[in-house]
């Protein structure tokens, strides 16, 4: 197994970014954090759809375990949501995945659009906008999203375990995640695609009805709406061919639009993938695929080589979205589950992944990159990046010096929120970090929740140390895997 230096272990800017230039990595990083009266290009303003977000620092939606079983708000998520909008960020882009369906939950603890209904809507958008406006003064010019979803491969609405509903076969992931090939039952029809797309138009109503001002279409990281933009394998007019595989994404946009004047649409997509990997021994390893060349089951892959990035159809895609009225696209890439180092670069991996198989600063590079090129190739969208917690000390050196250098509009933040949700406001105002509460990826976050425990940061949050039973059983599981 192999190990990387730590990124705590850098002293400097200069240090780090001489590391970074041994990588072939050049993430850019400026020497020094800066204030909002210092001149940091995050505090500038940008439009998204009409309305002025009052700085370039975005919050992630996660995926929360500690909803009611029926999917309704609970105190210890509603803390999370206080937290966002105390944050200092402008752009809170969803707070949480909200499942459209029932069936689609990823854990049985997942918030569902029609258990909340409007009411509940109301209480989650209004917690983060009173917290805001409390510490902050004014919410004039926050926008808040609410994040709608159907897990897909991934949905275990009942503690009974997972029950896949699934856009097609996939030579790979099906054994990866314990999908019987010969199961037809599972793979969604095209009527049960047209209930799926009634819902998130209905979701979206109701979030409008409660005070949203926008709603998050999530196409990312190998849930439903994502496996529909690799679906070449799937007959009929959901799948096979650029317009069909794009199609389930664009209709629902264009019937949100119709039925929800006003109401801003943003999307979030990962730009590229791979192949699965799983861990094998001490290691990780891709699954093999040599029988699966030329492959065909990606998006954003190189299909002769799909550990290559190929972003031909992600920026086709991007177009066909600015054109049509979308402002902003939230960009991340693969998914948590099987390809975690690609998607969340980490020191320490979830229980259920494998060790970094390359320094994650790489993993860092890789995303960064991938969204500078498609910042060049699509202007006239707002665009913003993922996955800067792995910098650490210097997310924020680095967020400062992509966003003046035009290669990202607004850098978003997940784990980091977590532990240290002040950041951005921080930040801003010119105080010293608090470097005792910087995320360092332990990923307790993701392996919370693979084992049915709330998802939070463990390790710094004084909340979730004192957390009983969980912070038992965390350190139970965490013994277990060293």
């Amino acid at each position: 197994m192999s190990t990387f230096p730590r990124v705590a272990r850098f002293r400097t800017a200069a240090d780090l970014r001489a590391h970074l230039a041994s990588l072939a990595a050049p993430i850019p990083l400026d020497d020094e954090m800066l204030s909002a009266a210092g001149g940091s290009p995050l505090a500038s303003p940008i439009a998204i759809g009409g309305f002025t977000v009052g700085n370039r620092w975005c919050i992630h939606p996660m995926e929360g375990w500690d909803a009611t079983l029926d999917g309704q708000p609970t105190e210890t998520l509603l803390r999370r949501w206080q937290r966002f909008g105390e944050s200092g960020a402008k752009l809170i882009w969803g707070g949480e995945a909200v499942s459209v369906l029932p069936e689609g939950r990823a854990n049985p603890n997942q918030l569902l659009a029609p258990a909340c209904d409007v009411a509940g809507f109301r209480v989650l958008h209004e917690e983060v906008h009173d917290a805001h406006q409390a510490r902050f003064g004014t919410v004039d010019d926050l926008l808040v999203a609410l994040q709608l979803t159907h897990s897909g491969r991934f949905s275990k609405p009942t503690v009974a375990g997972r029950q896949p509903r699934i856009a097609y076969h996939h030579p790979l992931l099906d054994a990866r995640h314990g999908v019987d090939p010969a199961d037809t039952a599972c793979v969604l029809t095209d009527d049960d695609v047209e209930r799926l797309i009634d819902a998130y138009v209905a979701a979206a109503r109701m979030a409008a009805s409660a005070g949203f001002r926008m709603v998050d279409i999530k196409a990312c990281h190998g849930y439903l709406l994502h496996e529909f933009l690799s679906a070449r394998r799937r007959p009929g007019r959901f799948g096979g061919d650029f317009d069909g595989r794009t199609r389930v994404l664009r209709t629902i946009v264009s019937r949100i639009q119709a039925e929800c004047p006003g109401l801003i649409i943003g999307v979030r997509l990962s730009l590229f993938d791979t192949v699965p990997w799983h861990k094998v021994g001490d290691h990780g390893e891709p699954f093999p695929f040599a029988d699966c060349l030329p492959y065909d089951c990606g998006f954003g892959v190189d299909e002769l080589d799909p550990l290559r990035i190929d972003l031909h159809e992600p920026i086709r895609l991007l177009e066909i979205l600015r054109d049509a009225g979308v402002p902003t696209v939230n960009l991340s890439a693969g998914s948590p589950y099987t390809v975690p180092h690609l998607q969340r670069p980490a020191a320490f991996p979830p229980s259920d992944g494998y060790p970094p198989p390359e320094d994650p600063l790489v993993g860092v590079w890789r995303q960064i990159d991938a969204c500078r090129q498609a910042k060049a190739a699509v202007p006239g969208i707002v665009l913003v990046g993922s996955g800067y917690t792995y910098l650490q000390d210097y997310a924020v050196h680095a967020a400062q010096a992509v966003v003046r250098a035009g290669w990202i509009d607004v850098v978003g933040l997940g784990r980091m929120v977590l532990s240290y949700p002040d950041l951005p406001a921080d930040t801003l105002s010119g105080t010293a970090p608090k470097r005792g509460l910087v995320c360092r990826t332990f990923s307790d976050c993701t392996t919370a929740p693979r084992n049915g425990l709330r998802s939070g940061c463990y390790p710094l949050d004084a909340f979730y140390k004192g957390l009983a039973p969980e912070a038992a059983t965390m350190k139970q599981i965490k013994a277990a895997l060293s």
